[in-house]
């Protein structure tokens, strides 16, 4: 077999296995409940159950504020169920079958993060739907649309390979799920649903150096088109954390199917 003809029977592994953990996301309830109904409940609980309590100053509308939080959130939460779905593949033994098998090496790993990419993709177009019915009127120019998908596809690449880490380590699948409530739990303590200044000294100080808030100050500049300095930072923190990511998941697949 030539170059060319060895590349693309790779590359055809990679969508092979993608395809088979998207075929098992469409056959999984709680995966649909994750995708589908979480952003849509995060959005009604938000907006209309506390929006009108929680004080942002000013007469900015809520709904903008916080949609960057629960974009983030949703993400992390979706990105984290690979963490599940890779350590029962490693505990059930069908990891074996697949070495046994003439394809590549990657593309075990590869099938799981672009499963949980197109995951990541139908949440977000539903996040971003639900915001729209409640009132979500962003400003953003083509240009800072595209800056957006950039970072929310960096974020979700970079928590995929973190989850992978995570269910490549988990001696079962709860433990693997348990990264879960960790991503879930992080933009609680950002500036996603309340102004910094509104926190306690100890969880303000914390929150404003986490990257989670570097990330929802940056798209919530883009979404209402205006310049800030966490843009290129947020790129940055995601950039560092998929390489870095991705790179440990690999070593630790590697050793673990030696």
């Amino acid at each position: 077999m030539n170059r060319q003809g060895s590349l693309r029977w790779k590359t055809n592994d990679h969508f092979v296995m993608a395809g088979r953990c998207i075929r098992h996301l469409t056959r999984n309830l709680d995966n649909l409940l994750i995708v589908i109904v979480l952003p849509i409940m995060m959005m009604l609980l938000f907006s209309s159950v506390f929006g009108g309590a929680i004080q942002i100053g000013g007469d900015e509308n809520y709904v903008n504020y916080i949609v960057p939080g629960i974009l983030l959130i949703c993400i992390g939460y979706s990105a984290s169920t690979t963490a599940v779905s890779i350590n029962m593949d490693m505990s059930q033994g069908i990891i074996d079958r697949f070495r046994s098998m003439p394809i590549a090496k990657s593309a075990f790993i590869t099938g799981h993060v672009i499963a949980s990419v197109f995951r990541n993709i139908v949440s977000t177009t539903v996040s971003v739907l639900a915001a729209l019915v409640l009132g979500f009127s962003p400003k953003a120019s083509f240009v800072e649309w595209l800056i957006i998908i950039l970072i929310l596809l960096l974020y979700a690449l970079a928590m995929t390979y973190l989850s992978t880490i995570f269910g490549l380590l988990a001696k079962t699948p709860e433990g693997a799920g348990a990264f879960g409530f960790v991503m879930l739990f992080l933009p609680y303590v950002s500036s996603a649903f309340v102004p910094l200044e509104t926190l306690p000294k100890a969880l303000r100080l914390f929150a404003e150096h986490q990257p989670i808030t570097i990330l929802i100050e940056a798209l919530r500049s883009l979404f209402a088109s205006t310049s800030s300095p966490f843009i290129f930072e947020a790129i940055i923190w995601c950039s560092g954390i998929l390489i870095v990511s991705a790179f440990i998941a690999g070593q630790i697949f590697k050793r673990k199917t030696v």
